[in-house]
């Protein structure tokens, strides 16, 4: 195909196409104008890839069929809806569709935290080598460090310090699970072994049910995020070795997409987390009002996730963007 004749035969009507997609109102010719122009306008560029595929003709068309497309079907701009949908539906079906992966993953961790709390707590040689004994009884005493972690910034800067600090974690977990999750274990297991030693340097001083009154308030909700942002991570690495009866690249595309909406979920929980660690853990409340306080954070949590979420899942949902908005494809067996 000679391309320079290609262009010339159909410069005018491009441009044409490209005058009416530019146009907020439309007569009613004008508009069966450009449907006509737009499907020539897709067939010149499937024509031009098949054949003669120059990238800078076929970028020219791309565009322009693109902006056809959309003029054709409507402009759709986001609204305050796609944000009540997205926390009312695509966010907790997402949860509950990937409750296979975080749930056994949150019930491992809490597991191998407290078997390691146990072997720092009972083998004193254990804690010598992670800290000296001076040292320990200055981070466990009444008024050290870990008590004062909690009250020695203003509420406000540790609260976003805290948030900030949790939210980059859980990204770390999204964003490595395309590498087949390795990167999202080494992440997990860091957090899980300061948890356990935390505790059992605690537990060694005879302070542990006070530490655990300052960790629970704000930790359940926190520590539930985190294996949340590890589920998915390893779900998608996992993806990207099964990806089932999906073709490879439309399989990790769609999860991809959907961990992505997480990380906009999961940042406004750890944002709760945040308030909590700051405002309640060094509270003078009671220590059963705080812990309460963090128990009925996780409990709304669970229900939004496993309840909510359920009820959405249930409807199709898979926590992607809404099918208006994704690339038709064809069906592929089950």
């Amino acid at each position: 195909m000679d391309l320079d004749v290609f262009v010339a035969a159909h410069q005018a009507e491009w441009h044409r196409l490209e005058a009416l997609s530019k146009r907020r109102r439309l007569t009613g010719e004008e508009a069966d104008e450009l449907v006509t122009l737009y499907q020539r306008a897709t067939s010149h560029l499937a024509q031009v890839q098949s054949t003669a595929p120059d990238p800078t003709l076929v970028g020219r068309l791309t565009t322009l069929v693109a902006r056809a497309r959309s003029a054709v079907t409507g402009r759709r701009s986001s609204s305050w809806r796609d944000a009540g949908r997205y926390f009312a539906v695509s966010f907790p079906a997402a949860l509950y569709r990937s409750r296979r992966w975080w749930i056994p993953i949150a019930v491992l961790s809490i597991l191998l935290s407290a078997l390691i709390a146990w072997w720092v707590s009972t083998h004193p040689e254990v804690r010598d080598s992670i800290i000296a004994p001076e040292g320990l009884h200055e981070m466990t005493k009444e008024g050290g460090e870990y008590e004062t972690y909690y009250s020695d910034h203003p509420a406000t800067s540790f609260a976003a310090q805290v948030w900030t600090n949790n939210a980059w974690i859980a990204a770390q977990c999204l964003i490595f699970g395309v590498l087949l999750g390795l990167p999202v274990l080494y992440v997990l297991l860091g957090n899980v072994m300061n948890l356990g030693i935390a505790l059992g340097l605690m537990s060694s001083a005879g302070r542990l049910d006070f530490f655990l009154g300052l960790l629970l308030p704000h930790g359940l909700l926190e520590l539930t995020a985190v294996f949340v942002a590890a589920g998915l991570g390893l779900r998608l690495g996992w993806t990207v070795i099964d990806p089932g009866p999906r073709p490879r690249l439309v399989a990790l595309a769609e999860e991809g997409r959907a961990v992505i909406g997480m990380a906009i979920g999961l940042t406004v929980v750890l944002f709760v987390s945040g308030l909590l660690e700051a405002f309640v853990t060094p509270s003078p409340l009671p220590t059963w009002a705080r812990i309460t306080i963090g128990a009925v954070a996780e409990v709304l949590f669970l229900l939004y996730a496993l309840v909510l979420g359920r009820r959405a899942a249930a409807t199709g949902e898979a926590g992607d963007l809404e099918a208006a908005d994704r690339e038709d494809r064809h069906p592929v067996a089950a």
